[in-house]
C-alpha cells in the first residue's frame, strides 16, 4: 500500500471488529441453548469466536490471493488477536472451577507480551514505515520476502506435530466440539457476509475477511487451557478437529468466493 491507499482503506477494520463482537454474542446464546457444561464455557466461547488468523490464515490468504492480501489479513488479525488475548483469556481463566470463587485480575505483562507479538509488532513497524514514507532498502525488502515464504511449510510441520502429540484416539467429537466447528466455519463467515451488506468494503478485502473468519481454532488454546486449569481435552479436540475439517471446508469456501 501507499500511504494514501492505506488511509483510504483503514476504515475496513470496522467490518471484522463488529463481526467478532456479534459472533461472540451468538456464542453466548448458543452456549446457553445447548447447555455447555461449566469448566469449558469460556473455552467454548473463545474457540467459537476467535480464529487462527496468522499461523494458518496468513499463508492460506497468500496462497489464494497473493501478497496483495497481506494488509487485509492483518487488519482482521488486529481485531481477532485483541479479542483473544483480552476477553478470551479472561473467559478461559474463568473455566477453572477450583478457582471460580476467586476474582482474578489480568496479568498486564502477560497480555502485553501476547498483544505485542512478533506478527503485530511487525505490522506496526511496517505501518509506521509506510506512513512516514521512509525509503526501503532493496536487501531488506528481498530478505523479508524470502523469510515470509517459509511461513506455509513451517506451519504445516507444526500442525502435524500437534496432531501427532495429541493422538487421534484421545480426541472426542462431542456436541460442544461440533458447536465450535459450527461457529468457526458457518456462523463466523456468515456474519461477515451479512455485515458486508451494510459496511461496504472492496471485493478483495471482503474475500480475505471471509477466509480469515473461517479459520481453525487458535493453536495456543490447549496451552492456555492447561495453564489456567480449564478443560484441556476439550480445547485440544476443538483445535485438532477444526484443523482436520478445514481440509474440506477450504474447498467449499473457495467455491463461495469464486
Amino acid at each position: 500500500f501507499t500511504k494514501e491507499e492505506f488511509l483510504g482503506l483503514a476504515k475496513g477494520i470496522l467490518l471484522p471488529a463488529v463481526s467478532i463482537v456479534i459472533t461472540y454474542l451468538i456464542s453466548i446464546a448458543y452456549a446457553k441453548l445447548t447447555k455447555v457444561p461449566a469448566g469449558r464455557i469460556g473455552a467454548f466461547k473463545t474457540m467459537f469466536t476467535a480464529s487462527n488468523t496468522i499461523f494458518m490464515g496468513l499463508p492460506v490468504n497468500i496462497a489464494v490471493f497473493g501478497e496483495k492480501a497481506v494488509p487485509y489479513a492483518l487488519l482482521y488479525y488486529i481485531c481477532n488477536t485483541t479479542f483473544f488475548f483480552t476477553l478470551g483469556i479472561y473467559l478461559i481463566q474463568n473455566d477453572n472451577l477450583e478457582r471460580a470463587h476467586i476474582r482474578e485480575s489480568f496479568d498486564l505483562r502477560f497480555l502485553l507480551k501476547k498483544l505485542l507479538s512478533p506478527a503485530l509488532l511487525g505490522f506496526f513497524v511496517g505501518l509506521c514505515w509506510m506512513l512516514l514514507e521512509i525509503p526501503l532498502a532493496t536487501p531488506l525488502r528481498d530478505f523479508s520476502r524470502y523469510l515470509s515464504q517459509l511461513t506455509t511449510p513451517l506451519s504445516l510441520f507444526v500442525i502435524g506435530i500437534i496432531i501427532c502429540q495429541t493422538g487421534i484416539k484421545n480426541l472426542k467429537l462431542d456436541k460442544d466440539t461440533l458447536g465450535v466447528l459450527l461457529g468457526r466455519y458457518v456462523i463466523s463467515p456468515l456474519v461477515i457476509i451479512g455485515l458486508s451488506k451494510f459496511i461496504e468494503v472492496p471485493t478483495l478485502m471482503l474475500n480475505v475477511f471471509i477466509l480469515q473468519s473461517a479459520m481453525p481454532v487458535q493453536n495456543s488454546m490447549p496451552i492456555l487451557a492447561k495453564g489456567y486449569g480449564a478443560d484441556e481435552g476439550f480445547a485440544t479436540s476443538g483445535l485438532v478437529y477444526s484443523i482436520i475439517s478445514y481440509l474440506f471446508v477450504i474447498i467449499i469456501l473457495l467455491k463461495v468466493i469464486y
